[in-house]
């Protein structure tokens, strides 16, 4: 397992060696991971990252090397050095689990931990839960695109390097993805791998039919042929067509075709047509070829005859939407025992943070479906037995009464006092959550274009001390001497 500690912004270095100077390091603070705006003009995204985020975690130490490096700076004191040589998270963190559905400005992870902890893990934590997050969310569009068909995640050549390539095929599984062609992926994640041959392979044989003829003896039982390489209709399909006949008097059935560029919906048809005829109705066609989810529902909607989606470099960069731009704000301190709210004011009304140390909790009717999500000071408690009045966190004015409901606290415990105490589920577990997560938001929200903003409302005590500070903050200013 690599040591991620030192993967940091220099100035959480630089703040750390500061709250030593000021006598603050062991000040308990509280800091929310979030982000502001649904990726890809969705109305959702899909959180995931967490089982990176626990690893780095239990990881975090100094080694003597990089203790010699930051020496080497010459930017700070030796008491610094010596709060780094048993450096451990000693901290609290309540996170989202890996699949849950998510919306802006809800808290996908809570660190409490003293200051010198908290702020150093900012980094690393917002690196892995930005960059799968933002994979995730773009693969649950794609397979929502592909409606119910297998899609395979093949983007590891068209990845940002290799670190990108392997967790963005993890996300991209998380959300629906059924198989991936990167193999490391498969090993350390236990996933199905898929894949088949690349129009090299037929070139690098006299003819196209002896490609295709030394495939099939290679794989019987998983031939699937690329027909593209010369002439899909002219070539290509008659060739593979012939080849599904010589194994099945072998006693073998073929897998399938794979088209990989051209006009994917005529060409789709008319490769189901032949296959139909020559007697192989249970081939499959396969697509590949800078798809993504508009390009796989247009292909829907023309009546494309294809089964399976190996989908590549628009989803693993998550094409259209370069970043999730999530962060990581403080909320709150802890002073004698009590706790401190804080809030950071932004000419820019939504970098105004909501501040205190808050939960997330789910609304749903009783068929199990989610109505709205509260953001809610952590010592609220809510009565199921009674109505519940939310009401929209800029115009007011807008409210719903729920007289029917559950509710579901989204941030679940992952460490505490410094121990993890999640315990971890399979990726086939949280891709079976993710599904069942999607499935109860209604079709408005789902849909690909202008789909409905779910609701993601304050509670009144939340609502009111933050009001509290903007005045208090306000009155502040007010208050400042006029500049000479």
């Amino acid at each position: 397992m690599r040591n991620l500690t030192m993967l940091t912004d220099l100035y959480q270095m630089t703040m750390m060696n500061g709250y030593i100077q000021a006598g603050i390091p062991d000040r308990i603070a509280v800091f929310d991971l979030f982000y502001r705006k649904n990726p890809g003009n969705a109305a959702f995204a899909v959180a995931a990252g967490l089982e990176q985020v626990i690893d780095y975690i239990e990881n975090l130490h100094f080694d003597a090397e990089d203790i010699a490096y930051l020496r080497s700076l010459n930017l700070f004191d030796e008491k610094f050095f010596d709060y780094l040589k048993n450096f451990r998270f000693t901290g609290e963190i309540y996170a989202m689990p890996e699949g849950t559905v998510v919306f802006p400005y809800e808290p996908l992870l809570r660190v409490k931990a003293p200051i010198f902890e908290a702020q150093l893990i900012e980094t690393a934590m917002l690196n892995i839960v930005n960059h799968q997050t933002l994979i995730a969310s773009k693969a649950a569009r794609v397979c929502q695109a592909a409606q119910g068909d297998l899609v395979m995640e093949f983007g590891l050549r068209r990845a940002q390097g290799p670190d990108a390539g392997l967790y963005g095929a993890r996300a991209a599984l998380i959300a629906g993805c059924g198989s991936t062609s990167n193999v490391l992926a498969g090993k350390m994640f236990d996933v199905p791998v898929a894949g088949t041959h690349a129009h090299s392979w037929v070139m690098s044989f006299p003819d196209e039919l002896t490609a295709f003829r030394a495939y099939a003896d290679a794989y019987p039982d998983a031939c699937l042929l690329l027909v593209d390489t010369y002439d899909t209709l002219g070539s290509g399909m008659p060739n593979a067509i012939r080849v599904f006949r010589e194994l099945r008097e072998k006693g073998h059935e073929p897998l399938g075709v794979r088209l990989d560029s051209g006009d994917l919906s005529y060409l789709s048809r008319r490769a189901r047509r032949m296959l139909d005829e020559a007697g192989f109705p249970n081939a499959k066609i396969c697509a590949s070829g800078d798809l993504d989810e508009d390009v796989i529902w247009d292909l829907k909607q023309q009546g494309a005859c294809i089964d399976t989606w190996g989908v590549g470099t628009r989803m693993i960069t998550s094409d259209g939407c370069a970043a999730l731009g999530g962060v990581y704000k403080m909320s709150a301190e802890i002073v004698d025992g009590k706790v401190v709210p804080k809030i950071k004011i932004s000419e820019n009304p939504s970098k105004v943070t909501n501040p205190g140390i808050k939960k997330v909790q789910r609304i749903y009717n009783r068929e199990g479906m989610a109505m709205a999500d509260l953001i809610l000071l952590e010592s609220e408690q809510i009565d199921p037995a009674k109505p519940l009045t939310i009401f929209h966190p800029v115009d007011t004015w807008k409210r719903q009464t729920y007289t029917d409901y559950t509710l579901r606290d989204l941030l679940v415990p992952v460490f505490v006092d410094g121990k993890c105490v999640y315990e971890r589920p399979t990726l086939k577990q949280i891709q079976a959550y993710c599904q069942k997560e999607i499935s109860t938001l209604w079709e408005q929200y789902r849909r690909r274009l202008n789909p409905h903003v779910y609701k993601v409302d304050l509670s009144y005590e939340l609502y009111a001390l933050r009001h509290k500070l903007l005045n208090q903050a306000r009155t502040e200013m007010d208050d400042l001497p006029p500049l000479q």
